[in-house]
């Protein structure tokens, strides 16, 4: 009896010294149907019909047997300029089913992912942030937090990338883990590879300052991994039939390769048009925790030109979003402009503003009676924060 109980502590020692150390994992993808996985890719979102995706891939791995493959085109195919894949609890839980997964004993997510040519660029990751529909009303079963990483621009190696969970509310997760791609970012079609994507728990981690770093660029090149806010906030409901973009107009710009070419005619007959860049995409107000902190910038400055010169913008401004919950906390505009046909810089002081929460990154707005009634074309370039 004696011996057997011996035997029982040593096995129960050996079993406690191997398992020491470990590391704690809650998983979103080992390999295709392992019965560690959690969440399901079912949340395509904008463009979808962009994207190929096969999690079954096994011409390229981290580990095991498979990754998850995905291409994206660019093409816009539901004329979005940008889409992306959510990892929910349960097939197509956009907050009306409550499968959500208590992770608050983790601290960090890790992924790996390459590129087929490199250079290839992940826009967005992120964690949670299913909250409202598309309407804007709150969903039933919402996420307990927000956390955006990004952009990832891979190499056609595997690398290891982590977000820092720490200190975030990880009490209810739907959306485990998520994926965007903007078209500005893509040159032509780009094929990547994703793979042991898990949640852990780093007891050496620490939370993370966040710290913004000046300038701060809201447009420098199309494909620049400065940029951030996107120019999805087209105004009114018609501007689609009266106004084109190109973010990526090569023909003169101020500075770098590119500019953005904007193009208004009034077509509806609504006689005004405008565009927020904003964060994230189409955030009128609707999104909690995503606006940037801006308080150390004192001034936005970019430069503009007319296509022939007298063009007038009504205003350019920052700010002003103000219609949802989690809306601007100010707002501050110059105008009208009377453009000239050479690049002009322009200025928007910034002091004593109130720039703790900007989800409208910049705007502008004009309309047809102060303009050439055949329409009018005018550039933008280097638009940033200082």
């Amino acid at each position: 009896m004696r011996r057997l109980l011996i035997l029982t502590i040593l096995c129960v020692a050996i079993f406690s010294i191997s398992g020491y150390g470990q590391e704690k994992k809650f998983t979103i993808y080992e390999d295709k149907n392992s019965p560690s996985n959690h969440f399901m890719p079912s949340g395509w979102m904008g463009d979808y019909g962009d994207l190929k995706f096969n999690d079954q891939a096994t011409d390229e791995y981290a580990s095991g047997a498979t990754s998850i493959k995905i291409g994206y085109t660019a093409k816009k195919s539901q004329g979005q300029g940008w889409t992306g894949i959510y990892w929910q609890s349960a097939q197509n839980n956009w907050g009306d089913k409550d499968t959500g997964f208590d992770l608050s004993d983790f601290n960090k997510l890790v992924f790996k992912a390459k590129g087929v040519k490199g250079n290839e660029v992940i826009s967005l990751v992120k964690v949670g942030g299913i909250t409202k529909t598309t309407n804007g009303d709150m969903v039933a079963y919402p996420d307990s937090t927000n956390v955006e990483y990004g952009p990832v621009r891979l190499t056609n190696d595997w690398q290891e990338y982590s977000i820092n969970l720490m200190g975030k509310d990880l009490s209810y997760i739907n959306g485990g883990f998520c994926i965007i791609f903007n078209a500005d970012h893509v040159d032509e079609e780009q094929i990547i590879y994703i793979d042991d994507i898990y949640y852990t728990l780093d007891e050496k981690l620490k939370k993370e300052e966040t710290l913004l770093n000046l300038p701060f660029y809201v447009y420098a090149d199309a494909n620049s991994l400065d940029n951030h806010f996107i120019p999805s906030g087209w105004m009114p409901a018609t501007a689609s039939n009266d106004l084109k973009m190109n973010v990526n107009w090569e023909n003169y710009p101020f500075s770098g390769s590119s500019c953005i070419r904007i193009e208004y005619k009034n077509n509806s007959g609504t006689r005004w048009a405008g565009i927020y860049w904003q964060q994230p995409a189409n955030n009128w107000g609707t999104v909690p925790n995503a606006g940037y902190n801006l308080q150390n910038a004192t001034k936005l400055t970019f430069w503009a030109r007319g296509e022939k010169g007298a063009e007038v913008i009504n205003e350019f401004k920052m700010g002003g979003i103000s219609s949802g919950e989690y809306i601007d906390s100010d707002s501050v505009g110059i105008g009208p402009v009377q453009l000239t046909k050479d690049w002009k810089k322009y200025e928007i002081d910034l002091r004593g503003r109130d720039l703790s929460y900007v989800i409208g990154g910049f705007c502008w707005a004009t309309n047809i009676d102060v303009n050439d009634p055949e329409g009018i074309v005018f550039y933008l370039d280097e638009i940033n924060y200082e």
